[in-house]
């Protein structure tokens, strides 16, 4: 490479850096910003008072009556009947006709993978259906709810509720890969969730401090270059 193109690479370095630098400070100071604070705090959280949950009651209903002891109460359509899903107090989840208030059975295997195959796209083509407790879900779905797993031949992984009979989560792999690119950007690989963690807000204070730095660095440059006197031996034009 001739010593012109270095100096050209070297110039256009230069205006690449004016031009981007101010974009990348900012996203620098504001991610920083972000980082301070946990977002449970920046959403208030902290400043709700907790209260037990009161039991769902419904007057003259026999499905949320008064020694029902539900939280919840959603009422869907399913198999052309209406449905409803009943989760308690304590988070268990079950389905009864809304009509008639008889018990529907939890969902088996094979009418997960046929509800997948009816309301996805590619769902016809499943490699394997797995059932996951409440207690031990796959690092991708990160819910307390028993699921069956339908892997299909693309790499999507589809979660239908065994205990609700609907889709709970499509996680792509693309999903896989963004929620992977999200642990380290926020570098919490753990939980994926921490946005505000000392080890995150100190790479986050000492990237901002390099940016501005660099900044300073190529205006001081650039102001050296103007006013830098002729090399030794030769004389300036008159």
């Amino acid at each position: 490479m001739t010593l012109f193109s270095m100096r050209t690479l070297a110039r256009w370095h230069i205006w690449l850096g004016w031009l981007v630098g101010v974009p990348i400070a900012m996203w620098l100071a504001t991610g920083l910003f972000m980082t301070l604070r946990p977002i449970e705090d920046v959403r208030g959280d902290h400043l709700r008072i907790t209260t037990p949950p009161a039991p769902l009651a419904l007057p003259g209903s026999t499905l949320a009556g008064p020694g029902s002891r539900l939280r919840e109460m959603r009422v869907v359509m399913q198999e052309g009947r209406a449905v409803a899903i009943l989760t308690g107090l304590e988070g268990e989840v079950r389905r009864v006709d809304f009509t008639t208030g008889a018990a529907i059975p939890a969902l088996d295997a094979a009418a997960a993978r046929a509800l997948v195959a009816a309301r996805i796209t590619g769902g016809d083509k499943a490699l394997r259906v797995t059932l996951f407790p409440a207690g031990s879900t796959p690092f991708d779905f990160r819910k307390a709810l028993a699921v069956w797993q339908v892997a299909l031949a693309d790499g999507t992984n589809v979660y239908v509720g065994q205990d609700t009979g609907e889709i709970e989560a499509v996680r792509t792999r693309w999903w896989r890969a963004f929620d992977l690119a999200w642990g380290l950007h926020i570098m919490d690989l753990s939980e994926r969730e921490d946005t505000s963690h000392p080890v995150l807000i100190l790479f986050a204070a000492l990237s901002l401090t390099g940016a501005l730095i660099g900044c300073v660095l190529m205006f001081r440059r650039r102001k050296a270059r103007v006013t830098a006197p002729p090399p030794a031996g030769m004389t300036p034009p008159a």
